[in-house]
């Protein structure tokens, strides 16, 4: 095979085609059915046999694309609205949504941290965290990892007031066990993100939660969960 018979005169011109289609998927499908009547349906018809599925399905994977990515911060009213949804589905994707925001947001024309604040969006991933199944909780979880990832975002996770009720400490003291162990699992997972995150973690003294755990508890399955974090832990500071 000749490779000159194939060769691209303009890359430039290839790159950005290719560009457009990586990010721009999703366009001919929004021009059809615009984003709020997709969520119209997504809230009102979900009794119709597969459509929440499918429509969640579709919605991640807009919301994956920074064009479907520039839509979130018109849309934080939804975010909030399914991170209080009584469908798992629902939550998991308002989840999802929150780390494709901090994923693909330009920084230089809007914080995707203060849109969290001025929605209200943390407490409500934290109780998503604590009270949705499994795959709600993971992905809160990798949303507020994320978000741990600017300087904004870490003031939001570590409050500089210990008593306020956002803190993970004094989150993790009102969890059932289940709770704890994964506002446990949440601080191993922040404790990796960064240095400056670890600092912050250490200098919140919440470490020493995964000890008193141990210390306090008769149920074996837990001890050894948080011995597993612990071990974490102490992998990801070697």
């Amino acid at each position: 095979m000749d490779g000159e018979e194939f060769s691209v005169e303009n890359p430039s011109q290839l790159l950005q085609s290719a560009s457009d289609y990586v990010n721009y998927p999703a366009k001919e499908f929004l021009d059809l059915f615009p984003l709020p009547v997709i969520i119209n349906a997504l809230q009102t018809k979900s009794e119709v046999p597969g459509l929440e599925a499918t429509l969640v399905a579709c919605l991640e994977r807009i919301f994956k694309t920074k064009y479907g990515a520039s839509f979130i911060p018109l849309y934080m009213p939804f975010v909030q609205v399914g991170l209080t949804a009584d469908s798992q589905l629902a939550r998991c994707l308002a989840c999802k949504t929150v780390s494709c925001l901090l994923e693909n947001i330009d920084e230089k024309t809007i914080s995707a941290a203060q849109l969290i604040i001025d929605n209200g969006v943390y407490p409500l991933l934290l109780d998503c965290l604590i009270n949705g199944n499994e795959q709600v909780a993971t992905a809160s979880m990798e949303a507020i990892e994320k978000l741990a990832g600017s300087q904004k975002g870490m003031e939001i996770i570590f409050p500089a007031n210990n008593s306020d009720d956002m803190h993970l400490g004094n989150l993790s003291a009102r969890c059932s066990s289940l709770g704890r162990v994964r506002v446990l699992s949440l601080i191993v997972k922040l404790f990796s993100v960064s240095r400056d995150v670890a600092s912050a973690v250490y200098n919140s003294n919440l470490l020493s939660l995964l000890e008193a755990e141990i210390r306090n508890t008769d149920d074996t399955l837990v001890s050894l969960s948080v011995l597993e974090l612990l071990s974490e832990t102490r992998a990801g500071s070697g």
